[in-house]
C-alpha cells in the first residue's frame, strides 16, 4: 500500500486528505487486536464465551430465562472478561481516532474552497488489471463520502463509548468490540471507495457483519435465525446490485463513480437501459435498507444487543441505499420512471411500517418499525432528486435515531437490574412492564423525549427541518419537473407525486402517535415494574448515559446545518451548497434546470401543515394512551381484531412462510430429498446397482448346484445342442 501518495495537482494531495485512507484502517486495526484478545482468551481459564455453548441469554422477549441483552448472566454478575480493560480502550479508541482524523479531512476539504468541484481520489494499488477491466483499490474523497465518514465515525464512536458500559460483562466482550470495529471498517470502506464494486466489498462486509451482531448470542435459536434471515434478504437485493454493475460495465466500460458520471451522456434519457440500471440499483438498495417487499429482516435485527441496533439502524448499514442512490443521482435523473418507483416504494414504506408500530409493545420493536418508516421518507426524497433532503434526513435520522435506541438500551439496562435483583423473569423490553420510570432515570427520559419531538416533527428540532424539507420537495416537483412529466403505470407523474405527499403526511400522523405512545406507556404513569424491583431502578452509569447527552444536543440543532431560506438567512441551506458539487447538476436536471421555487404563502402553508400533523399526532396519543390503565404484559388481555393483526405485523412473515418457505421445504423435502436423493440416486443408482448386482450372483448361484447328475445333463444338453446347430446348419 502506498502510504506517501505522490502529488496530483489536487488541493487536497498535499494536505492530511493523503493520509485518509487510515480512517477505515483504523477500526480494522481494533478489529484484528479484538479478535486475538477473544481467540487468546479462549484458551486461558476466565468466563466462558457463547460460542462454547454456555448458558446466555439474550434479549427477545418472550425467553423463560432473563430477558436482557447486556451481558449478565443469570443469577449472578458474570465474571468480566479477563481483556476486558485493552478491549475498552482499543474498541471505542480507534473509532475516536478515525473520527479525529475525519474531522481534520472534512477542515482540509472545507479549506479547498472552489477546488473540490471535482473530487480527490487516491489510489492506493491495483484489484484487477484485467484488460478490458481494470479495477483499483482507491478512496474517492467527496462532499457526500465527508459526511457519511463524518456520520459513521462520529455516531459510532459514541455507540462504542455506550457498549463499553452496556456489554461489560458480557463473556463475548472482545468478540463484540471485534464485530463492531469490522462492522465500521466496512461501512467506511462502503461510503469510501471510488468504484461501484469497491462500494460493493463493504455492501456485502456490512451484509457478514449484520450477520455476526444480530446473532452475536448464537447459542438461542431465534437469535441465530434472526441473523440468518438477515443474510438471506440482503442476499436478494445483492443480485439486483451485481446486474446493475454487469449493466454498467456492458455498456460503458467502466465502474468508477467518475467513469459512469462522464459516460452517462451516452444513456438515452428516460431509456429502457438507464431506467433498467437503476431499477436493479434499487433492488440491492431495497434489500439492505429494508423496504417493500425485503423489510422483514430489520425488525428481526433486535436480536442482537442494542447498541448493534442502533449501529445498523441510524448509523450505517440501512443508509447504504441511500447513499448508494445518492451517489448514483446522475443515473437516476435520467431515469424518471425508476425515480417514482423509488418514492412510491419509499412512501408506501414509510405508511406501512409506521401502521405497524402503532400497536407494538416491545420497545425495540417499536423503534424498529420507526426506521423502516423514516427510511421511506429518505428514499422518497432521494426518489424525487431532492439528494440534498434525502440525505440531510439520514444525517439528523443517524442522530435522535441513535439516541432512542441507546436510550432504550438504558432502559433495558435498569429493567434487567431490577429484575436481575429480585429474581424475576418477566420480560425486560415490555413497556407494560415499565412505566413512571421518569422519576427513576429522568436524564434519560429527557433526552428521549428530545428525540421523540424530532421524529415527530416539532420545530426547530432536527426531524422536523429534514422532514418537512423532503415533503416541501414532493409538493415542489407536482409541476415543472421531469417527474411531473412522466407517467408511472399509467398515472401520470404529477398525481402520483400528490398521492406521495399525502401519504407522507398520513405516516408523519403516525410517527408522532406511535413515538408518543412509546413514551407514555415508558415513562409516565404508574409503574408496572413490581414493588420488590421499584428501589432497584435507576439511571445507567455515565459512560452510557454520557453519549445520550451528545446525542441529544445534535438531535436538537442539528437541524440548523440547512435551515431553509424562508428562516435560516445567511445561515440558509448550508448543506445544500456542500452537496451541490456533487448532487446538483442531477438535481436541477430533475427540474428542468430551474431551482425549485415556491412562494411564501405556500411555504408557510406547507410547514403550518406539518407542525399541524405532529401536533394532532401528540395530542391524539395523549388523549387515547391510558398509562394508568395499562396492566403487565403477564395480566394483560390477548388483542383481538385489528389490533391483533397490526401486533403480528400484518402477518407478512406468516405470508412469506407460506408463499416461499414453505412451498420450498415441499419441493426439497418431496422432489429433491424424497423424489431426486432418496428415489433416483439412493434407489434407482445406488440401491439400483446392489439390486442389479444380487440378481446377476443369484442366476449364477442357481448354475452351481453342486449336484453331478445335474452338470452330467447340462453337459449332454449342451452337447446336443451343438450337434443340433451343426446338423441343421
Amino acid at each position: 500500500m502506498h502510504t506517501d501518495l505522490p502529488p496530483t495537482g489536487h488541493p487536497l494531495a498535499d494536505t492530511v486528505a493523503r493520509f485518509a485512507w487510515l480512517i477505515p484502517v483504523l477500526p480494522l486495526l481494533g478489529f484484528l487486536a479484538n479478535g486475538f484478545l477473544s481467540l487468546h482468551a479462549a484458551a486461558t481459564p476466565g468466563p466462558a464465551d457463547p460460542s462454547a455453548g454456555g448458558n446466555h441469554h439474550g434479549d427477545h422477549g418472550g425467553h423463560a430465562a432473563a430477558h436482557h441483552d447486556h451481558g449478565h448472566e443469570d443469577g449472578h454478575h458474570a465474571e468480566r472478561h479477563p481483556a476486558a480493560g485493552f478491549v475498552s480502550l482499543i474498541g471505542p479508541g480507534v473509532l475516536l481516532a478515525a473520527f479525529g482524523l475525519t474531522i481534520a479531512v472534512f477542515f482540509a476539504m472545507r479549506g479547498a474552497g472552489e477546488g473540490m468541484h471535482a473530487p480527490f481520489v487516491m489510489t492506493l494499488f491495483q484489484w484487477m488489471p484485467t484488460g478490458s477491466l481494470s479495477l483499483d483499490v482507491a478512496f474517492q474523497l467527496d462532499q457526500l463520502s465527508m459526511v457519511m465518514m463524518l456520520i459513521i465515525t462520529g455516531i459510532g464512536t459514541l455507540i462504542h463509548l455506550f457498549s463499553v458500559g452496556y456489554m461489560q460483562d458480557d463473556p463475548g466482550y472482545p468478540r463484540f468490540f471485534a464485530y463492531l470495529n469490522l462492522f465500521v471498517f466496512f461501512m467506511l470502506i462502503l461510503v469510501m471507495g471510488a468504484s461501484y464494486p469497491l462500494m460493493f466489498v463493504g455492501w456485502e462486509g456490512v451484509g457478514l457483519c449484520s450477520y455476526l451482531l444480530i446473532g452475536f448470542w448464537f447459542s438461542e435459536q431465534a437469535n441465530a435465525d434472526a441473523g440468518k434471515k438477515a443474510f438471506i434478504m440482503n442476499r436478494i437485493g445483492d443480485f439486483g446490485m451485481l446486474v446493475a454493475m454487469f449493466l454498467l460495465f456492458a455498456n460503458l466500460g467502466t465502474l468508477s463513480y467518475e467513469g459512469v458520471r462522464a459516460g452517462a451522456a451516452e444513456l438515452v434519457f428516460g431509456g429502457a437501459l438507464v431506467t433498467a440500471i437503476c431499477l436493479f440499483l434499487f433492488l440491492g438498495a431495497t434489500g439492505k435498507s429494508a423496504q417493500i417487499p425485503l423489510f422483514v429482516w430489520l425488525p428481526d435485527a433486535m436480536a442482537g444487543p442494542t447498541p448493534v441496533s442502533a449501529l445498523i439502524h441510524a448509523a450505517t448499514m440501512v443508509t447504504a441505499g441511500v447513499y448508494m442512490i445518492a451517489r448514483s443521482a446522475t443515473l437516476f435523473s435520467l431515469a424518471p420512471v425508476a425515480q417514482l418507483t423509488v418514492a412510491v416504494v419509499g412512501v408506501l414504506t414509510a405508511v406501512f411500517a409506521a401502521t405497524i408500530g402503532l400497536k407494538q409493545w416491545d420497545i425495540k420493536k417499536v423503534l424498529a418499525y420507526s426506521t423502516v418508516s423514516q427510511l421511506g421518507y429518505m428514499f422518497v426524497g432521494v426518489g424525487v432528486g431532492a439528494y440534498t433532503a434525502g440525505v440531510f434526513h439520514l444525517m439528523t435520522h443517524a442522530f435522535f435515531k441513535a439516541l432512542l435506541f441507546l436510550g432504550s438500551g438504558s432502559v433495558i439496562y435498569a429493567m434487567h437490574c431490577a429484575y436481575h435483583a429480585t429474581h424475576n423473569y418477566a420480560d425486560a423490553q415490555d413497556m407494560r412492564n415499565m412505566g413512571g420510570l421518569k422519576a427513576f432515570m429522568p436524564v434519560t427520559a429527557t433526552l428521549m423525549w428530545i428525540a421523540t419531538l424530532a421524529i415527530a416533527g416539532i420545530p426547530p428540532l432536527s426531524g422536523f427541518v429534514s422532514k418537512d424539507e423532503i415533503l416541501a420537495a414532493v409538493f415542489a416537483r407536482t409541476h415543472h419537473s421531469t417527474l411531473a412529466e412522466a407517467t408511472w403505470l399509467g398515472i401520470p407523474g404529477s398525481v402520483v407525486l400528490y398521492g406521495i405527499y399525502a401519504l407522507g403526511l398520513a405516516a408523519a400522523l403516525m410517527t408522532a402517535v406511535y413515538m408518543t405512545r412509546m413514551m407514555l406507556y415508558t415513562f409516565h404513569g404508574p409503574n408496572r415494574t413490581g414493588e420488590a424491583e421499584r428501589p432497584h431502578l435507576a439511571e445507567a452509569p455515565w459512560i452510557m448515559t454520557g453519549p445520550l447527552v451528545v446525542l441529544g444536543i445534535l438531535s436538537a440543532v442539528g437541524g440548523f446545518v440547512n435551515l431553509p431560506k424562508l428562516f435560516g438567512g445567511g445561515m440558509a441551506e448550508i448543506l445544500h451548497h456542500w452537496l451541490e458539487p456533487v448532487v446538483g447538476e442531477a438535481t436541477l436536471q430533475v427540474t428542468l434546470g430551474e431551482t425549485p421555487h415556491l412562494s411564501h404563502a405556500t411555504e408557510y402553508a406547507l410547514i403550518g401543515t406539518a407542525v399541524a400533523i405532529a401536533v394532532i399526532g401528540i395530542a391524539l396519543a395523549w388523549t387515547r394512551c391510558k398509562p394508568a390503565a395499562l396492566v403487565p404484559a403477564a395480566e394483560a388481555p390477548a388483542e383481538v381484531g385489528l389490533e391483533k393483526t397490526l401486533a403480528n405485523k400484518w402477518y407478512v412473515d406468516e405470508a412469506y412462510d407460506r408463499a416461499v418457505v414453505q412451498p420450498t421445504l415441499g419441493v426439497s423435502r418431496t422432489v429433491l430429498w424424497k423424489g431426486l436423493d432418496t428415489g433416483v440416486i439412493d434407489g434407482l443408482f445406488v440401491n439400483g446397482s446392489a439390486y442389479l448386482m444380487r440378481g446377476l450372483g443369484w442366476v449364477g448361484s442357481q448354475l452351481q448346484t453342486g449336484r453331478v447328475g445335474t452338470y452330467a445333463w447340462v453337459l449332454v444338453l449342451g452337447a446336443v445342442a451343438i450337434l443340433s446347430a451343426f446338423s441343421f446348419r
